[in-house]
């Protein structure tokens, strides 16, 4: 692939104040492979017309954190770095625990900042955890969660944060998260999950970025992936392409308010996923995947 389309790949969407690539880079994966290699990744990620990065502290114990400031810093005035509170890195057979409170929200994000050599995080996704996929809060770590939205506000008051996002919610709580100004939701969604549509009708009738994970299923889904239809499969042979593609391209034509932060360690299967991008699917392709829900 070659220079990459006007304004980015897939178009362009607002993500609060800033304007991010429809498609962006969700680096997760970079956790398993040393700092070379993620630079690698990184750098054509950028190339590709890919402004918007997702990231965590817990992604290993800042892994790859440190593998974007390795590769990046100084950082292109319009790179959008978006990250996740909600949970921390620990030494245990289960790596990951929950950490729901106040001032762990406010821990996380001191980790971000350090780590990434940034002084501000341009976007803070909160990830809830009343359920799954993967833990879900028990004891103290059941927070409410206008007492998180009140820590995550002071935080953007200081300009440690520039804007607040939620993560695997509610109708009911993205609605009470509403006044204190949410750019954008993640939540799980694609072809034949949406579960989720009610509220990403809801942050689109706010202008609210829905960003879906998940989008071509995962181990924690009980349904097959949609890449595995066969409705999917037979798309993408007469139109010469993926069925990834076919699935991630109708995510971005079923609403104008949506962005995808695929994710992978291989440079070849990010430009594959960028192919979702110029993918044409017309009239009557929509309507047929339409029905697949």
């Amino acid at each position: 692939m070659t220079s990459e389309r006007p304004g980015g790949p897939g178009g362009m969407v607002k993500l609060g104040q800033y304007e991010i690539a429809r498609i962006g880079y969700g680096a997760m994966q970079l956790e398993h492979v040393d700092a070379a290699a993620a630079g690698a990744v990184l750098h054509r990620a950028l190339e590709l017309g890919i402004n918007h990065l997702d990231t965590a502290s817990f992604y290993g114990h800042t892994t790859v954190n440190r593998h974007i400031r390795a590769a990046l810093h100084p950082y292109p005035d319009d790179l959008v770095i978006v990250s996740k509170v909600g949970a921390r890195r620990v030494d245990a057979p289960v790596p990951l625990a929950l950490a729901q409170r106040p001032e762990q929200l406010r821990e996380q994000v001191h980790l971000d900042l350090t780590s990434l050599g940034l002084e501000q995080v341009p976007v803070v996704n909160l990830r809830r955890a009343d359920q799954g996929p993967g833990l879900i809060a028990s004891g103290d770590d059941v927070v409410p969660l206008d007492d998180q939205l009140a820590e995550l506000i002071a935080l953007r008051n200081e300009g440690l944060i520039g804007a607040i996002g939620l993560s695997n919610i509610s109708t009911e709580q993205l609605e009470q998260a509403l006044p204190a100004g949410i750019v954008c939701v993640q939540n799980a969604y694609s072809l034949l999950d949406r579960s989720s549509e009610q509220q990403l009708q809801l942050c689109a009738a706010n202008d609210i970025t829905w960003i879906p994970y998940f989008p071509l299923g995962s181990a924690f889904d009980q349904n097959p992936s949609p890449t595995e239809h066969p409705v999917v499969q037979q798309i993408a042979a007469q139109l010469g392409t993926t069925p990834a593609t076919i699935c991630l391209a109708w995510i971005l034509a079923h609403n104008n308010h949506t962005a995808l932060i695929p994710g992978t360690r291989s440079i070849n299967h990010l430009e594959d996923n960028l192919r979702a991008a110029d993918a044409h699917l017309d009239t009557e392709t929509l309507a047929t995947l339409d029905t697949l829900s």
